[in-house]
C-alpha cells in the first residue's frame, strides 16, 4: 500500500493562523505505512539517509507491533531532540528508503513525531542528569541545533555548560528564522525546561564579545563552543538594492516570529495588501511565502534562477541519493505562484520605493542526465513583475565578523567558516564550521566533535 495518511490541516483553515501545518498522525493512520517497512535487506535510511544514525526499522516495528515504549526507547538512543526534527529536517530517510527504490517512501519523519509526541504525552521523557560532574566547564555561544545539540551531549557526559545567546529567548534559528506553522515555539520551550532541570544553564540577552570578554571565558570555562551559525545572508548586487522595501528574508521572518512570540508589538514588515516577490526558491523563500500569505498580501510570487526539477527523481541523483526532483511545501499551496529560469536585472523605483523587479528568462545547459550546468541570460525578453515588498531568500554565505572572534584571534577560511580546532581548544560545530546546511546536519556535526569530548 503506497496511499499516503493526509497530513496537513486543510489550507482554508492553516491560513488563518501561524498554528503547525502539519497535525500529529495516530498510530492507527501510520499502520499501513509501517507495515510497508522491513523488506528490505539492508536499511538505507539507517545507514545511508539519517545523519544521525537513527534506528529506523526497529523504532518502526516497535510502533507496527504496539510497543510504543520500546520505539521511544529506540528513537532516544540517537536522537536528542527528534520533536525538532521530526517536524523541520526534510526527511534525508524518506530519500533512501528502499521503497523510494519504485514508489513512494514509507512515511518515517511523522512516525517519529507520533513516537516523540506520545513520549511526551506519557511522561516519558525526562531531564537526564549526569550521576557525577566531571569538574569541566563549557562555554557554547549560539544556542541553535547545533549549540542546543552539544550542550546537551556535553551535560549528559557531566560537563557544567552554560548556553549564551544574543536573543531574548534560547533556540537560535529554530525560534526566530523557522516559522510557527512549522515549529510552534513551546516545542522549544518544553525541551529548555527540560534542559535547564538536567543542569544546563542558558544566559540570554548577552553579545559574547561585547557583554562578555573573550578573556573573561578564558578564565571561567576550561572549553569553548562556537555555534554561531552562518549569519551572513548572500545579498543581490544588481541596480535599484538600495530602494526601500527589498529586505532579507530571515529578517522578514524574524519579525513575524518575534510579534507572535511577543517580544514585537508591530510587524517591521507587513505584507498586508502588497504584492510580495521572493527571489530565491528554496526553504526559506518558500517559509516567507507562507508568512506573507498569511500576513494577507495581495499577490506572493516566488522565482528561481534554476530551472523547474522534474516531477520524477532526476538520473542526476540515483537512489539511494537525496533525490533532484520538484517539491512542493505546504505554503506553496496557499497561493504562491512559482516562476523558473529567471535571473535579476534590476529594481524598478516607484514613488521612491521598489516597484517592480526586471527579470530575464535564462536557457540551461545540462547534462545527459538532466543535471543543470550552466546558463545564458535572454536579455531580449526581459519582462517586469510588480512588487512592492521583495524579499531576498538567496541563502547564507558565511559568518559575520564578530568581535568574539577577533578577541579570540580566529580568523575564517576562503569560505567564510570557522576552522575546527585552534590552540585555544574552541570547537566550531554546526553550520559556522561547514556551511549553511540542515538543521539535523546541524546537531550531527555537534554531536560527532563533542564526542570526541
Amino acid at each position: 500500500m503506497n496511499k499516503k495518511p493526509e497530513v496537513y490541516r486543510p489550507a482554508n483553515e492553516r491560513v488563518q493562523d501561524f498554528n503547525e501545518v502539519e497535525k500529529v498522525l495516530t498510530q492507527n493512520e501510520l499502520l499501513a505505512q509501517l507495515q510497508r517497512c522491513h523488506n528490505c535487506g539492508i536499511p538505507f535510511c539507517h545507514g545511508y539517509g539519517c545523519p544521525l544514525g537513527n534506528l529506523i526499522p526497529e523504532f518502526n516495528l516497535a510502533v507496527a507491533n504496539n510497543d510504543l515504549r520500546l520505539a521511544w526507547n529506540l528513537l532516544s538512543e540517537s536522537s536528542f531532540f527528534p520533536e525538532f526534527t521530526s517536524r523541520v529536517c526534510p526527511a534525508l530517510c524518506e530519500g533512501s528508503c528502499c521503497c523510494n527504490i519504485d514508489g513512494d517512501a514509507v512515511t518515517i519523519r511523522q512516525c517519529e513525531k507520533m513516537i516523540i509526541e506520545t513520549a511526551f504525552a506519557n511522561n516519558w521523557v525526562k531531564p537526564v542528569v549526569p550521576n557525577e560532574r566531571n569538574g569541566k566547564t563549557v562555554a557554547i555561544i549560539g544556542s541553535g541545533p547545533s549549540g542546543l545539540y552539544a550542550a546537551e551531549n556535553l551535560n549528559r557526559k557531566g560537563y557544567t555548560v552554560t548556553v549564551f545567546e544574543a536573543n531574548h529567548r534560547p533556540g537560535g534559528l529554530l525560534r526566530y528564522g523557522i516559522p510557527d506553522f512549522k515549529l510552534e515555539k513551546h516545542i522549544i520551550d518544553r525541551r529548555i525546561d527540560l534542559m535547564e532541570r538536567s543542569g544546563v544553564s542558558f544566559i540570554c540577552d548577552t553579545v559574547v564579545g561585547k557583554d562578555i570578554s573573550a578573556s573573561y571565558l578564558k578564565r571561567h570555562y576550561d572549553h569553548l563552543i562556537l555555534a554561531i551559525g552562518t549569519a551572513q545572508a548572500r545579498d543581490l548586487a544588481v541596480p535599484g538594492r538600495d530602494l526601500q522595501g527589498i529586505y532579507f528574508a530571515l529578517d522578514y521572518l524574524q519579525g513575524q516570529n518575534k510579534v507572535n512570540c511577543g517580544e514585537l508589538s508591530k510587524l517591521p514588515i507587513d505584507a498586508h495588501g502588497k504584492d510580495v516577490l521572493i527571489i530565491g526558491g528554496g526553504d526559506t523563500g518558500s517559509d516567507c511565502a507562507g508568512t506573507a500569505v498569511r500576513q494577507g498580501a495581495k499577490s506572493v510570487t516566488q522565482i528561481e534562477i534554476m530551472p523547474q526539477p522534474p516531477e520524477q527523481r532526476s538520473l542526476s541523483t540515483p537512489w539511494p541519493q537525496w533525490p533532484y526532483i520538484l517539491r512542493t511545501s505546504s505554503s506553496h499551496k496557499e497561493g504562491c505562484q512559482r516562476l523558473w529560469s529567471l535571473s535579476t536585472l534590476r529594481f524598478i523605483e516607484k514613488n521612491g520605493a521598489v516597484g517592480g523587479v526586471e527579470v530575464c528568462p535564462v536557457n540551461w545547459s545540462c547534462s545527459k542526465e538532466g543535471k543543470p550546468l550552466r546558463f545564458e541570460q535572454d536579455l531580449h525578453n526581459s519582462k517586469i513583475i510588480k512588487a512592492d515588498i521583495v524579499l531576498l531568500a538567496l541563502g547564507f554565505c558565511g559568518i559575520k565578523a564578530t568581535e568574539i572572534l577577533s578577541q579570540l584571534n580566529i580568523d575564517h577560511n576562503e569560505r567564510k567558516l570557522l576552522p575546527y580546532y585552534n590552540q585555544l581548544q574552541v570547537v566550531a560545530v554546526g553550520d559556522c564550521a561547514n556551511g549553511a546546511s540542515l538543521v539535523v546536519k546541524a546537531m550531527a556535526d555537534a554531536q560527532q566533535k563533542t564526542n570526541l569530548y
